[in-house]
């Protein structure tokens, strides 16, 4: 079945019962090694009336299987006809040509597949296998283990159950359940063809927590609760991602653009928004993360519709933001010539968001000054810097100066009342304390 050729450790028998310590085996299909080591079984003569030796209480303390997924597929045209023509020969005695496997227990089983985008491993698991009706068709349970893929959208797994079944060089994964992060579970069912390689996956996670997808960065801004369906496959030749995401006791916190409104408008609604709405369609592959229909609503306040592209740490995105009237009346031309009523009794514009993960940016800003033209700035009486009104950020300038300018500001204050202090003190002749008896 595995195509693999191999040799056994000496055989040990007790009437019909053989043990080997070991068996190792390579191969140049997609399993291309297999080690086992204690292994036991036993031989029935049940099936000799229908040519076959009986195979059957079985098991192995430990299996290693190897497999090569990067190979490309070969055709089985000529082991069919090497089959066809073995079946064709003529047998010259009633004496069994072949073994009829009853079922297999394994007690530790690792396997280790490499796939195009590096090694997946799953460790540690235990089967149980027997046969299932048809020749050569099997169906398992695996159960404990860890899952390790070598795509970053995907955790460490750690397997409950599966259930299996195994026919004509076909896997099929009839249901699975396995942990994720803390509390995340994942459910799916798929299969995997042996002879072109290719698999696919489909199932749902819950339970998942938005940082457990997010950076640290930007899980402080998202939290809730994650759910999403999901499709795993690799039938354009690369493996590949995609299903519909939705959180649910959402909240926004400290956005980047959503903090700007609040400063333009201001208000501190922005801050801190929950949402009643959150989700979107999501695609996912080497490197790429694409988000489309992607919603963020925090009812009767703001909502924010489009989609984006995640390339590495690049962003793309396009967005509607709506707001509601009256938000940023007290910006001049802001709710006339930058935002225009639409859907949901909001005031719509376009966002676009560029930059990179680490370093966002937005266009809504210069849009908005523009329409403002000079209402929207002040000087810093102070310092005579030019700002923009609210948001008390020098034009050109990053906080980190304006915080910097401030400081400077507070000293030079505290010390020109430290020095009127002094000089009051002295025409007012104040009395010195006594000193601290020790």
């Amino acid at each position: 079945m595995a195509r693999v050729s191999g040799e056994f450790g000496k055989f040990h028998w007790d009437g019909l019962a053989v043990d080997a310590d070991s068996f190792a085996a390579s191969g140049d299909g997609p399993i291309t090694a297999v080690k086992a080591d204690g292994l036991h079984t036993e031989i029935g003569l049940g099936g000799l009336s229908r040519g076959v030796w009986e195979v059957k209480s079985s098991n192995i303390r430990r299996l290693e299987i190897f497999v090569d997924a990067t190979k490309p597929a070969k055709s089985s045209t000529g082991d069919r006809a090497k089959k066809s023509k073995t079946n064709k020969t003529k047998r010259s005695s009633w004496f069994p040509s072949q073994a009829e496997l009853q079922g297999i227990d394994v007690g530790h089983v690792d396997v280790r597949t490499s796939l195009d985008g590096g090694l997946a491993t799953a460790t540690g698991m235990s089967i149980h296998a027997e046969k299932a009706g048809a020749q050569n068709a099997f169906r398992g349970e695996i159960t404990g283990g860890v899952v390790r893929l070598p795509f970053g959208i995907v955790p460490e797994l750690r397997l409950d159950r599966a259930l299996l079944r195994y026919q004509d060089k076909r896997v099929f994964l009839t249901k699975a359940k396995v942990a994720a992060w803390q509390n995340g579970s994942i459910e799916g069912s798929g299969e995997w063809d042996m002879e072109t390689r290719q698999f696919s996956v489909e199932g749902n996670a819950t339970g998942v927590r938005c940082d457990d997808l997010l950076g640290a960065d930007w899980s402080q801004h998202l939290t809730g609760d994650v759910s999403s369906d999901f499709i795993f496959e690799n039938s354009s030749g690369t493996p590949a991602a995609s299903g519909k995401l939705v959180i649910r006791n959402g909240t926004l916190t400290a956005l980047p653009v959503l903090d700007l409104l609040a400063a333009y408008a201001d208000t501190r609604r922005f801050r801190v928004l929950t949402l009643n709405d959150a989700r979107t369609d999501w695609q996912w592959k080497k490197d790429e993360i694409v988000l489309t229909n992607l919603v963020l609503a925090s009812e009767g306040l703001a909502r924010m519709e489009g989609g984006i592209v995640i390339r590495r740490k690049s962003l793309d995105g396009k967005f509607l933001l709506g707001l509601a009237p009256g938000t940023l009346a007290t910006i001049p031309g802001a709710e006339t010539d930058v935002f225009l009523p639409g859907e949901h009794g909001l005031l719509w514009t376009t966002l676009r968001i560029t930059g990179t993960l680490d370093d966002p940016q937005e266009d809504l800003t210069e849009r908005l000054i523009a329409a403002a033209g000079l209402r929207m700035f002040e000087l810093v009486p102070e310092t005579g810097e030019k700002v923009i009104r609210f948001t008390r950020s020098v034009i050109g300038e990053s906080p980190n100066k304006v915080i910097e300018e401030g400081v400077k500001i507070i000293e030079d204050g505290s010390k020109v009342v430290r020095e009127v202090s002094g000089i009051l003190d002295g025409i007012l002749g104040k009395e010195e304390p006594e000193p601290e008896a020790k």
